[in-house]
């Protein structure tokens, strides 16, 4: 007897991903299928985007879903690299009647850390681990022994009078046209900052800028925590949203 199809999305400010999942593996049983995300990202053009990925595969169980911003039983709170008309919408429901398949929507970065803790680098650690992806904005998951606390949304922290993903995210290296060492210190200076908050044994560096980790990782400094890249790279956030899915 096979398990059941189990299907994860990951909806970016840039990208929105999808495929099914191994979850034995932890890994991607199809390679995944992906579409830009709409300008603007409103709900009824990211709802489209999302069948058309869900469609690609023709798939009919539970889907997962990932949303960057604050999600709440389902609700969105906040609304990060999306457009605004997403804020206080009972998204997962939306969803729901959008695919006409059970669904669970959750934080993107919560679902990339999960699967990073469950199959990746986070795999059997204890004490305080910190899951930080880097692409459009900065998205981050803390784990207590294993325990997710979701939402932190530390992106959104306050560094030089700014959000610090605006100064420290893989777009803002684009944009203001770094090289690798000069991002290396805004990360640096980043991770200091959240390291006198949260003090974790473990960060772990996630989004689309992880498969480049050796261009950055060795020129950042030593610090306590261990630092090191995801595992699972950008797939994380597919992963973990399947994860969830499969409890539904």
């Amino acid at each position: 007897m096979t398990a059941p199809s189990v299907f994860g999305v990951d909806i970016g400010g840039s990208g929105i991903k999808g495929a099914p999942v191994d979850l034995a593996r932890g890994a991607l049983a199809e390679p995944r299928h992906k579409v830009l995300t709409p300008r603007p990202a409103s709900p009824d053009s990211v709802l489209a985007a999302v069948r058309e990925v869900v469609g690609h595969f023709g798939h009919q169980g539970a889907v997962g879903l990932t949303f960057p911003g604050v999600v709440v039983e389902g609700q969105t709170r906040t609304a990060a690299n999306v457009d605004q008309g997403w804020i206080g919408l009972d998204a997962e429901r939306l969803f729901h009647e959008a695919l006409g398949l059970p669904t669970v929507l959750l934080n993107d970065a919560d679902a990339a850390g999960l699967a990073e803790i469950a199959h990746g680098a986070g795999r059997g650690q204890d004490g305080v681990v910190l899951v930080l992806t880097f692409g459009t904005g900065i998205g981050s998951a803390l784990f207590v022994d294993g325990a997710l606390v979701p939402n932190t949304e530390l992106g959104h922290l306050e560094l030089r009078g700014k959000d610090a993903e605006h100064r420290a995210s893989s777009a803002a290296r684009e944009k203001h046209d770094l090289s690798w060492a000069q991002w290396a210190e805004r990360v640096d200076e980043y991770l200091d900052l959240v390291e006198r908050l949260f003090s974790p044994q473990l960060v772990v560096i996630g989004g689309g800028v992880s498969r480049k980790h050796d261009k950055f990782l060795p020129l950042m400094k030593e610090r306590a925590a261990r630092v090191v890249p995801a595992e699972l790279r950008n797939d994380a956030g597919i992963v973990g949203a399947a994860m969830a899915a499969a409890r539904i």
